[in-house]
C-alpha cells in the first residue's frame, strides 16, 4: 500500500474536525484534495453565492499550498452544484479567473441536491512539483 499523509491548511477549519476527514491526502507525487466549500473558519457556509464560490477557491488554494502545490499543479477538477442552471455563469467567471490560460485542468461538473448546507464544492487532484 502506498504511504499517505494527511494535509491541513494553516488555521484548520472546524469542518474537518466535525466531519472527521482530511483536507487533502498526499500519496507519492499526487495530492488528493477533498471537496472544498465556501466555509468560514467556524465551518458555516458563506451565504452570498459568489462569495461562497470565491471562498471555496481560496480554501482550495490554502489546502494546495499546505500540500506543496498551487493552482497550476491541478490535473483534474470535479465541481458540485446545487442549482447548476442558475449558478453556472458565476462559477465559470470565478473558474476562469483561477485558470486563465491553457492548458486547463480536466473538469467535470455535477448537479446535486445536497451539499450539507453549501451550494458549491470543488474537489481536485494535483501533482506535487519536485
Amino acid at each position: 500500500m502506498a504511504k499517505r499523509d494527511a494535509v491541513f491548511p494553516a488555521g484548520r477549519h472546524d469542518l474537518y474536525e466535525q466531519h472527521r476527514y482530511s483536507a487533502a491526502v498526499r500519496s507519492g507525487d499526487l495530492l488528493f484534495v477533498s471537496g472544498q466549500v465556501g466555509s468560514r473558519t467556524d465551518g458555516s457556509p458563506e451565504p452570498d453565492f459568489e462569495a461562497q464560490v470565491r471562498l471555496a477557491f481560496a480554501n482550495l488554494e490554502a489546502t494546495l499550498k499546505a500540500g506543496g502545490c498551487g493552482l497550476d499543479d491541478i490535473l483534474d477538477v470535479t465541481t458540485f452544484h446545487t442549482d447548476p442552471e442558475k449558478q453556472f455563469d458565476t462559477v465559470l467567471k470565478v473558474k476562469d479567473e483561477a485558470f486563465p490560460l491553457a492548458p486547463y485542468p480536466a473538469w467535470t461538473a455535477i448537479g446535486v441536491n445536497w451539499l450539507a448546507g453549501f451550494d458549491f464544492e470543488i474537489k481536485v487532484t494535483a501533482r506535487i512539483p519536485r
